[in-house]
This record gives C-alpha cells, structure tokens and sequence, in this order.
C-alpha cells in the first residue's frame, strides 16, 4: 500500500496519537481547575500558584482576597488558586507525625 493513501493514514494516526496524548488531558485539567475556582468560598484556605497559603475572606467576579496572616490580604486573580487546602491534609499529617514518634 504505497502512495497518498498509507500516507493520509499515517498522518491520521499521528493527528490521533496527538490528540490523545496532549489535547484531552488539557482540556480535562483546565476543566477541573475552573470547577475548583468556581466552588472556592469565603473562609476556604487555599494555595496559591507561587505557593502563598491563605484564607478567603473575599470573592469578586475576577479576583479574590486572601488574608495570609491576621491583618495582612492580598488580592489575587481567580486564575492564580491552585489548590483548596483540606482538613484531611492536616490530618494526614499528623498521622505520619504521630507514627514517626513512637
């Protein structure tokens, strides 16, 4: 099978392969990452993508305010929150600790 049609298949394939490979777990990632910012709410610690902890105390159309330390808020646009920081990670973490004491 020489010719145009093993070539139109090959570049099938590799369109296929790419799509799969980098296009759709974009696509899922930046999904899940506007559902985390549209489910933030006042009182919510977060992470902050240059790695700031703090709590929500405010939240606009475009950008929230986090009080990092008593007294200390700082505005940051939506888009920058990488995570929600949990109660469970705490948690696990004094698990491990409690473990390593004993």
């Amino acid at each position: 099978m020489e010719g145009p049609a093993s070539s139109l298949i090959f570049i099938a394939f590799l369109i296929a392969i790419f799509y799969f490979m980098l296009i759709r777990p974009q696509k899922r990632r930046v999904r899940q990452h506007q559902q985390l910012v549209s489910s933030i709410s006042e009182g919510d610690e977060i992470v902050t993508i240059g790695g700031i902890f703090g709590m929500v105390k405010v939240i606009s159309e475009d950008h929230v305010e986090v009080e990092i330390s008593p007294g200390t808020t700082i505005r940051i646009v939506k888009s920058a929150i990488a995570r929600r920081v949990s109660d469970e990670v705490y948690e696990e973490e004094d698990d491990s600790a409690e473990e390593t004491e004993e």
